[in-house]
């Protein structure tokens, strides 16, 4: 019984040696078919890393050189915009200068103006002056002249009246006297009207 058990023993002992031998097999597998999928994960987010990488470093390169070229097109545009600003500063000042003249011969040209202007009404004021006297003077002689026809025509009306007076009372050179014969009698005296 002893022989059966060692023979037992050794049975399961070979038993358990291929067991193992075959759990060793697979284990060793299964680590080696990890290691391989670990591997091929690794290189493939490797890659990716890689891809990613070059297309940072392309875009870095573009970026670079669109910097680059924005940098040239700016001071090419600063150097165009310096040179239009002294330009327009130049030009502002002559600007400035030349209205500044004309602005100072204006003043001196609305001086002028407007010291002939105060002569032109100092002269206006004495032609004015005259004019409005001779109008009085005019005004004055037209009056007396009316005034000398209404004292005429009056003058005439008195002594037209007088002699009326004089003839229907027979004074003066208009006294009755002998009438002479032979003439018809005509009448002397005129209706007035």
């Amino acid at each position: 019984m002893r022989m059966e058990m060692i023979a037992h023993l050794k049975d399961q002992l070979q038993e358990m040696k291929a067991k193992t031998s075959m759990e060793k097999k697979y284990i060793k597998k299964v680590c080696n078919v990890s290691v391989l999928q670990t591997q091929k994960m690794c290189n493939l987010g490797e890659k990716d890393l890689k891809d990613q990488i070059d297309r940072i470093r392309s875009k870095l390169d573009e970026e670079t050189r669109c910097h680059e070229d924005i940098c040239q097109y700016l001071m090419t545009h600063q150097g165009l915009l310096e040179t239009k600003l002294e330009y327009w500063i130049a030009k502002y000042e002559k600007d400035t200068e030349e209205k500044a003249r004309e602005l100072d011969v204006l003043k001196s040209s609305k001086a002028k103006d407007l010291e002939r202007l105060q002569e032109l009404t100092k002269l206006y004021a004495e032609y004015e002056q005259v004019v409005v006297e001779d109008r009085i003077e005019k005004e004055k002689v037209r009056r007396k002249h009316e005034q000398e026809a209404i004292e005429l025509k009056a003058a005439i009306r008195l002594e037209a009246w007088w002699r009326g007076v004089m003839v229907r009372k027979g004074l003066g050179p208009f006294k009755k006297g002998k009438k002479k014969k032979g003439k018809g009698k005509k009448s002397g005296k005129k209706k007035k009207k």
